[in-house]
This record gives C-alpha cells, sequence and structure tokens, in this order.
C-alpha cells in the first residue's frame, strides 16, 4: 500500500502529507488509493495514474478489527461514495414524482394520469405494508408529496395546479389511501377536508400530539394554504424539532411526515425574507460563543453544499491563492449532500489527507496561522442540529430553504474586515443571499452565478442556446467605503453593484470547462495540476476566481482587475500557493 510520488524539487514535498493520507484511508475505511506525479524536463504535472488506479484493499482481519460491513468499502474516488451507509434509502418511484411537483409555482410538471396512478398505488401498497426496505415509502416522502399536492390546490397558478389525470387517479385512490394513511398524512393531503371532495373531518381535526407537535401543526395550516410565517415562529418550529437523531433521522417532538412537509412547503411557497432569516440565524449560538480570528481580513465561502456532479471545482484552490497573500479564507460545508450528492470541499480535503473534523476553535487557530491562511469546517462539527437533516433532506428530494440559508454563516469572525462570497443558480435568490449577508453585518456581500449554481466562474463562451434568465458569471453584490469594523458599517457607507465577467475582456481565451463527472480523484488532479504552475483550463478558472473575487470584495491591492489577476498569478507560479495547500493538509493535523 504505497502512495507514488515525484514532486517537483522546487516545491514542499507532499510525499509525507499523501502516504498520511493513504494510510489513514487504509486504516479508516480499509482502501487502498494510488495515484502519482509525473515529472519530466517540460512538464511536472500532477496526473491520475494511467486507468486512474483506484485499487481495494480487503484484509478481512482489519475488517472483522473494525467492525465494517463489506457494504462500508467504497471507492473514495467517487462523490456518491461519501453517502453514509447508515441513512435509509427513499422510495425512487415516488423520489421521481417529488422531483416534478416538489418545486415553485412556475417549475412543477404536473403528473400524468399514468405516473400519478403508479404513484399512488405504490403509496397503498406500503401503507398496507406490502413494500418492505429500500422500496418503502418513508414517512418524510409522505410528507413531502402531499404537501406539495395541496399547496398546488390551494395556492398555485392553474398552469402548476393539479393535470386531469392526477384528478383522475386521486379520485381512484383517495377512498383506500384515507383508511390506510395515518392521521398526520390525512391532515397534509386535504388539511381542511376540501380537497379531495369526500368531505373527511380528519384533517381539520388533526391538532398532533403533544406541544410540539400542535405548533407545528399550527404553521403548517398557514404553508399548506400557501401563506408564510414570522422569523420568530420559525425560529420556534425549529429549535423545537432539530436535533433529529442521527442514527434514524427521527425526531422526539414530531413526526417526519410533518417536518419534511414544513421544509419542502416554504420553498415552494418562495420564503419571505423573514422565514429565510431565521432559517440562516436559528442555531448561530448552538455551541456558544462564536470564536474571533485575529486577521485583518476574512472571506467566508458559501458553497451549495450537495456540491458539484460535473464541472471543475475550483473554489478550494482559489482560497489557497488568496491565502497566500494575506486573504484569509473560511470555507465551510459537508462531505455529502442530497439532491445532487457532487464533489465537495470536505471530500477532497479528506481524500488529500486533511483533517476535516476542525471545530470553529481550531479553524480561528489555522485562520490566524501564517503558513496556513485558510481554513474548513464541517456543518457536522459547527451547527450539529442542521447538519441532522442531511438524510431526510434526501427524501424530500428538492432542497429546502436551510440549502440557501446554510451558504450565509459565520463560524469564525474576524477581528478586520470581514466578506461573505455565495453561489447560486435561480433567478431571485441572489437578492435574497445578499440580504442575509447585511444582516451578518459584513463589510461586503458577492452572489455568484457559477457552473452549477457553484462559486467557479468560467471562461467559456455563453451558448447562443443558453436558458433564459440570469447568465453564468453574472455577479451581483455590495462593498464597504469605510474602513471601519463591520459591527460599525451602516448601509450608507456600501455601494451596490452587478456586472457580468466575459473573462476574454482580461485576456482569458475561451475554453470548454473541464469535466470531473463526480470525480473526486480528477478534480483534485486539475486543481494541483493548475497550482504547480500548469496553465489551461483549469489554471484559468482559478486565477480568474481569486482575482476578480478580490476586486469585487475590495480588497487591498485589488482595485485594479490586472494587478488582482496578476498577483493571483504570481501567487501559482511562485509555488506559494500550492505551499499554502500542503501546509494546511499538515497543520490541520496539529491543531489543539
Amino acid at each position: 500500500m504505497e502512495t507514488l510520488v515525484n514532486p517537483n524539487p522546487n516545491f514542499s514535498s507532499i510525499n509525507s502529507i499523501l502516504t498520511t493520507k493513504t494510510r489513514n484511508i487504509v486504516t479508516n475505511l480499509c482502501k487502498q488509493v494510488s495515484f502519482q506525479f509525473a515529472a519530466n524536463d517540460r512538464d511536472c504535472s500532477f496526473r491520475r495514474k494511467r486507468n486512474s488506479t483506484v485499487k481495494f484493499a480487503l484484509d478481512s482481519a482489519i475488517i472483522d478489527q473494525l467492525g465494517l460491513l463489506q457494504s462500508d468499502i467504497r471507492n473514495p474516488g467517487i462523490s456518491t461514495s461519501y453517502r453514509s451507509t447508515k441513512f435509509s434509502k427513499p422510495n425512487q418511484t415516488v423520489l421521481e414524482a417529488q422531483a416534478r411537483v416538489c418545486t415553485g409555482p412556475t417549475q412543477t410538471k404536473p403528473l400524468g394520469e399514468e405516473q400519478a396512478h403508479k404513484v399512488l398505488d405504490t403509496i397503498l401498497r406500503s401503507a398496507k405494508g406490502e413494500l418492505k426496505d429500500d422500496v418503502e415509502v418513508s414517512k418524510a416522502q409522505l410528507g413531502a408529496f402531499f404537501a406539495a399536492m395541496t399547496i398546488r390546490a390551494n395556492a398555485f397558478p392553474e398552469a402548476t395546479q393539479w393535470s386531469d389525470g392526477e384528478r383522475r387517479a386521486m379520485s381512484t385512490f383517495w377512498p383506500l389511501l384515507a383508511r390506510a394513511l395515518s392521521p398526520d398524512v390525512i391532515f397534509l393531503a386535504d388539511p381542511e377536508g376540501s380537497i379531495m371532495g369526500v368531505g373527511s373531518s380528519a384533517g381539520p381535526q388533526f391538532v398532533g400530539n403533544g406541544t410540539t407537535e400542535m405548533r407545528m401543526v399550527g404553521a403548517l395550516r398557514e404553508v399548506l394554504a400557501g401563506g408564510h410565517l414570522g422569523y420568530e415562529e420559525v425560529q420556534g418550529v425549529l429549535r423545537d424539532v432539530l436535533p433529529l437523531n442521527l442514527e434514524d433521522g427521527t425526531s422526539a417532538g414530531v413526526s417526519e411526515s410533518l417536518l419534511s412537509a414544513f421544509l419542502i412547503g416554504q420553498r415552494m411557497n418562495r420564503e419571505t425574507d423573514h422565514e429565510l432569516k431565521a432559517y440562516c440565524l436559528a442555531f448561530d449560538d448552538e455551541l456558544g460563543p462564536i470564536p474571533v480570528a485575529d486577521v485583518r481580513s476574512l472571506t467566508h465561502y458559501g458553497e451549495p453544499y450537495d456540491g458539484n456532479t460535473r464541472y471543475f471545482k475550483s473554489t478550494l484552490f482559489s482560497a489557497a491563492v488568496r491565502a497566500s497573500y494575506g486573504e484569509a479564507c473560511l470555507l465551510h460545508g459537508v462531505e455529502w449532500m442530497p439532491p445532487k450528492g457532487g464533489i465537495t470541499e470536505e471530500q477532497m480535503l479528506k481524500f488529500m489527507g486533511a483533517n476535516t473534523h476542525l471545530t470553529p476553535l481550531q479553524a480561528k487557530q489555522l485562520l490566524e496561522d501564517e503558513d496556513a491562511g485558510f481554513a474548513y469546517v464541517s456543518q457536522r462539527e459547527a451547527r450539529p442540529s442542521l447538519f441532522s437533516l442531511t438524510g431526510l433532506r434526501e427524501h424530500i428530494k428538492k432542497r429546502p430553504p436551510i440549502a440557501t440559508a446554510e451558504k450565509v454563516q459565520q463560524f469564525v469572525r474576524a477581528r478586520g474586515r470581514e466578506a461573505i462570497v455565495a453561489g447560486f443558480y435561480h433567478g431571485g435568490y441572489e437578492d435574497l443571499l445578499l440580504m442575509l449577508m447585511r444582516r451578518r453585518g459584513v463589510h461586503s456581500g458577492l452572489v455568484v452565478k457559477g457552473e452549477e449554481g457553484a462559486l467557479s466562474m468560467t471562461t467559456r463562451l455563453r451558448s447562443k442556446n443558453a436558458a433564459k434568465g440570469l447568465p453564468v458569471n453574472y455577479c451581483s453584490g455590495f462593498r464597504s467605503l469605510s474602513k471601519a469594523s463591520a459591527s460599525e458599517v451602516d448601509g450608507v457607507s456600501r455601494e451596490s453593484f452587478n456586472i457580468e465577467v466575459n473573462a476574454k475582456d482580461y485576456g482569458f481565451g475561451p475554453t470548454d470547462t473541464p469535466r470531473t463527472d463526480r470525480s473526486v480523484l480528477r478534480n483534485i488532479d486539475l486543481g494541483l495540476t493548475a497550482l504547480r504552475g500548469e496553465k489551461g483550463p483549469a489554471y484559468d478558472r482559478i486565477v480568474l476566481n481569486a482575482g476578480m473575487v478580490d476586486h469585487l470584495l475590495g480588497c487591498d491591492g485589488a482595485e485594479d482587475i490586472s494587478s488582482a489577476l496578476d498577483r493571483a498569478k504570481e501567487a501559482i507560479d511562485s509555488g506559494k500557493a500550492l505551499n499554502r495547500l500542503v501546509n494546511y493538509i499538515k497543520i490541520s493535523h496539529k491543531v489543539k
């Protein structure tokens, strides 16, 4: 079990780190990962070994000693392999229907009669106990599906209300479902006894069991009618029911069906400012006071937690670049998150051997360390209550409000200037994200419509057939004109801006974005190759994203875009950025 490394002697050796990484993987996951640096006089790039070798070391004695199951022995090079085996799988037939109906008033795609019939038949058979294990329809799925159907019937425009096929299928199945489903699900399907046309009193009379569930039912009556809740009401519900039991995803205070209905229902109704602020701030004090790092500047990166499934993800490498010239960066996220289950920063750092279990206090130390200057914090360590929703979110299928709010977190704060950068995809959410950033009191805020809704701006040309709406590389934000502390900045001293970044204007040639297709190893390969100075599409994207973020946030020394981009290039070409990443992997294991 050996990692083959031939590092360029002009850079710090990462042989020991990669060996540690391999040893950790073998110890904890019983896997062997082999990859190598290829070096010659013309090129010193990090390449995948021929055939992207990922070998498994299935030592039965070690497996028995660690209590691992064969199903736990996974390929760490693919993003889907990071899904916890403790999570129960949702029923795929119902999940496909949820993808169509558990969405917004203009995005919903009503089911045809055949699909509606299949879904309702699946739900009926599951409720009667005829489906087992992975094919059983979970309580969370029932809650999300029936809440979506109710909101569509009550509040959506005609085009996204029930189709004729859905009505006919429901007319056939509802008399049977009403006898098989639990009272909480019947309530979600027909809270006022008016949707199904059967004059049932079960929905109107349902109040829930216990104080917590009664509060939830009261809130849901408003949500299911297409209405909205106040800031304190949303916070009260969240604090009542979270954290969930991580082993089985259940709550002591409320049924899974009601919780999933609440989460997806608020997203379908398009959250108000007050509702999103409640999701964003509800658990700020969960672990006590937030650490304050003694740094002159700190940028919080809010990538979508469910990662990238198609294209190169550059944020980790851009953070290393910016850290090398004194712009401290705090990354945060999770190892794996639905619905996309794509590549995340945590997967890449874990694969390379970094400690991905840092507390916010330990991250503070890394931010202050002159040899690191950036850090990664997992939601698992910083917001356990929100992290406990991960398994449930897979059964909801679509992104709940927390998917927006979690991108605007401050797990560590700074004595100096602070900024937040977040990615988005759907139009309208850019303003909501900036609102949350202002609420956080930071000096500067930036939202980027990068590829896949991530933060990565691209150098490729915009397609003539691009979808309507805001284009990729659209940026919007605000920056402070004052050098005062964040707590002293007011609305008057901020300037707002929006821009569509055209990489060609800054000397970048148009190139297609490198594909990664869920390969964590491929994404690392591209990033490290670029940090070793090899020019190409990945290098260009790292430079573009580092330099443009510096400029748009109003960072010192980045007033001129060309100077900002040149500074990012120098950080890479000199080896400083790579050394920062190497140092981080080492130091992350030493902090107390």
